[in-house]
């Protein structure tokens, strides 16, 4: 009993160091994505969007509101997971197009939280950015691992070695989504479920 518990954490342990270990060797496709979002975001903060553009966003923050309405604090935790889950996953598988569609993902979610804290700050002032603070601790880390990883994920084509590269990322990156990238939106999601579930009440 005591050694299949032993091998069991061991198992664990050295996941969880493999996983790390690719996300440091990974660490300049991460800055790149999270230097993308922060750049939109100030985009979308700064400068109005088009009216067309403008309607469209607030369309989708409606229809997501409206979607959330009336869910229990573990439907609302539910909600929220897989949806980042499913964001996080095809935002990296996505990546073997050239490493294209991450760097969309992460210019478009950076506008809208620039766009969407704009709006905030005109209404409430800049204090209540704090208020999204606690939201984002867990869940955008998660988000820029996954995104970067699926940049260098579509590198694969430019490597001498194509199919070597394209197998040695490929499951790294499922490593890294299932030891990192899951338990993260796990805690993300039950931190953000929780605090939308007290302000409603």
């Amino acid at each position: 009993m005591k050694q299949k518990k032993r091998e069991k954490e061991n198992f664990f342990r050295k996941e969880y160091k493999k996983s790390f270990s690719y996300i440091r060797e990974s660490k300049e496709f991460i800055y790149s994505i999270i230097l993308i979002f922060f750049i939109f975001a100030v985009i979308g903060f700064l400068f109005p969007a088009p009216e067309g553009l403008n309607g469209k966003i607030l369309e989708f923050i409606k229809e997501i509101i409206k979607k959330t309405d009336g869910l229990s604090g573990l439907e609302l935790i539910q909600f929220i997971f897989l949806n980042n889950l499913e964001s996080s996953f095809f935002g990296m598988i996505g990546g073997l197009f050239f490493g294209i569609f991450p760097v969309a993902v992460s210019a478009v979610n950076g506008y809208v939280l620039g766009f969407v804290s704009s709006i905030v700050v005109a209404e409430t002032g800049f204090h209540s950015l704090w208020t999204l603070f606690p939201h984002g601790i867990f869940e955008l880390p998660a988000i820029f691992i996954s995104l970067g990883l699926g940049v260098r994920l579509g590198s694969f084509v430019f490597q001498k070695k194509k199919l070597k590269s394209f197998n040695n990322y490929f499951w790294n990156s499922l490593r890294v989504f299932i030891f990192v990238i899951i338990p993260l939106l796990i805690i993300a999601a039950i931190i953000e479920g929780t605090l939308i579930a007290l302000f409603s009440a």
